[in-house]
């Protein structure tokens, strides 16, 4: 066995719960804003911050909710995302955050998967929610903000303060994000308050945050990248974090100058507009000292070109939901264009070779594997693909193909697992294949990502039909639009005789991507 580790000595854990660790700072700078909603301005201070918190787990027990129970969070970047997600932490409740861009049958798969009792959301998407709620155990939706008519508002939440509820730390799941993993449906990944706060801890070398930095935050945070590295990092060293519901360049820039943001955390897209779009000239940028790019592979050319266009440094990570998400990143003393970095503290790698099983030197290519305390506790429900990704001795497989260097630096070449990644959003085959395979006219579909310049990959579709049936691309993509979010509908239909398959019925994308 060949393990690879990192260059930065371990760092202690504390056993303590994530909200806990991430209010560290809130008795420091109670009057300093944490959270600024970027197009209102609405602030809370770190003082409100911690005492709302405690509020809204107070209204959570208060309705008998606790260890056990699940609630799901549905809502855009807004500073009540936070409020909302560690109150729910310190009730001991466990949130599973759900894209707003979800149609109700998608929603309604998260709800009954995750046994989450309650919706909370915003009135943009309180249609969606009183649809999806439908046959599942989710009796109530909450509207942050003001509720339409009828329905009732987060405030009424809010209730006597509580102090953290007991929870085993390694033991207890505290949020259930939604991944496809290495391939198949999206699955509930279960992160423990320790997971969390490793991950927090072992990125501290890479990340030296200065005090009163204030981070823009345009990453989701129902997603993994945007809930930890954004929203929780940037808390627990008391960073102002200004919010934007929905990603627009012009806007983005506005705030940047105007707020003099200081970090700037994107995926590959971004930085093609930092590198290309006219809009960059017009906008002063220089209070950024970095941009970090992570959930997809950024080429050297690109990050170099958007360094000298912006005049600021561009670096990149990887990580993954399963892994909370970070095993490697550049910091200030390990950085190489093209590559992820390097491990991070208290985490060992392998790169193995996916048909041999056997471990790899520098220089050699084959899948990441990565051990640390950031390794999930597993899937939810679905202890067969834990099996699958988590195996001997705690070893998780990413899925993705890299190799290391000499000087311990990683470099992601390919990728192993099904998955699509669209603008950073996960897109798993097999979803978009079931539902292809519901159309009558349809015999037999097979799906994979393409490259493009402005999404980093987008799917494409290869469809079998049935005789003396006539379909064209357009019926197909008309079909799909409204059965899933708008980034899953696929515009790119190829109208094949036969999909490629194993002897096991296993269907061969690589010879429909060599194709």
């Amino acid at each position: 066995m060949i393990v690879h580790t990192s260059p930065y000595p371990d760092r202690e854990i504390p056993a303590i719960p994530i909200t806990e660790f991430v209010l560290q700072a809130a008795g420091r700078h109670p009057d300093r804003p944490a959270l600024i909603d970027g197009p209102t301005g609405r602030a809370y201070t770190y003082g409100q911050l911690a005492g709302l918190i405690a509020s809204f787990a107070g209204g959570l027990a208060a309705r008998g909710l606790g260890v056990g129970d699940t609630i799901a969070l549905m809502a855009p970047n807004i500073p009540e995302f936070a409020l909302v997600f560690h109150g729910a932490a310190v009730a001991g409740v466990a949130v599973s955050t759900v894209n707003p861009t979800y149609t109700p049958d998608e929603v309604r798969f998260q709800l009954n998967d995750s046994r989450a009792t309650m919706l909370i959301t915003i009135a943009l998407f309180a249609d969606t929610a009183k649809e999806a709620i439908v046959g599942t155990s989710c009796t109530d939706i909450v509207i942050i903000g003001d509720p339409p008519e009828g329905m009732e508002s987060v405030m009424s939440l809010f209730g006597a303060p509580i102090e953290q509820v007991q929870v085993d730390t390694a033991e207890q799941v505290v949020v259930l994000p939604y991944s496809s993993g290495t391939t198949g449906l999206p699955k509930g990944v279960m992160l423990t308050h320790r997971n969390l706060v490793a991950n927090l801890v072992q990125t501290e070398d890479f990340l030296p945050i200065e005090d009163g930095e204030i981070v823009l935050a345009v990453l989701p945070f129902f997603h993994i990248y945007g809930m930890q590295v954004l929203m929780n990092k940037f808390l627990s060293v008391g960073a102002t974090i200004v919010t934007l519901p929905r990603f627009d360049l012009e806007q983005a820039l506005s705030i940047i100058q105007e707020r003099r943001i200081t970090r700037f955390f994107v995926v590959p897209p971004i930085v093609l507009a930092l590198a290309k779009h006219p809009l960059i000239d017009q906008y002063d940028l220089t209070s950024l000292r970095q941009v970090f790019s992570g959930a997809a592979p950024l080429s050297a050319s690109l990050a170099d070109e958007a360094a000298a266009r912006i005049d600021c440094e561009v670096v990149q990570g990887f990580g993954m939901t399963e892994l909370s998400p970070v095993s490697h990143a550049s910091s200030p003393e390990y950085a190489k264009a093209g590559t992820v970095g390097v491990t991070i503290a208290g985490t060992e790698c392998r790169i193995v070779d996916p048909e041999t099983g056997e471990d790899q030197g520098v220089g050699g290519v084959g899948e990441l594997w990565v051990r640390g305390p950031q390794v999930m506790k597993g899937y939810l429900n679905n202890p067969q693909a834990t099996e699958i990704t988590i195996v001997e001795d705690g070893w998780l497989r990413t899925g993705d193909i890299g190799t290391i260097d000499d000087e311990g630096y990683v470099t992601i070449v390919d990728r192993l697992k099904e998955l699509i990644k669209y603008k950073a959003f996960q897109v798993a085959p097999a979803e978009l294949e079931a539902l292809l395979l519901t159309h009558p006219a349809i015999a037999d579909a097979a799906v994979i990502g393409i490259p493009d310049d402005e999404a980093g990959e987008i799917p494409r579709a290869f469809v079998v039909l049935r005789p003396g049936q006539d379909l064209t691309a357009q019926d197909v993509t008309e079909f799909m639009q409204g059965k899933v979010a708008t980034y899953k509908v696929i515009h790119d239909i190829v109208i094949i005789d036969e999909i490629p398959k194993s002897a096991s019925g296993k269907i061969l994308r690589r010879l429909l991507r060599d194709a």
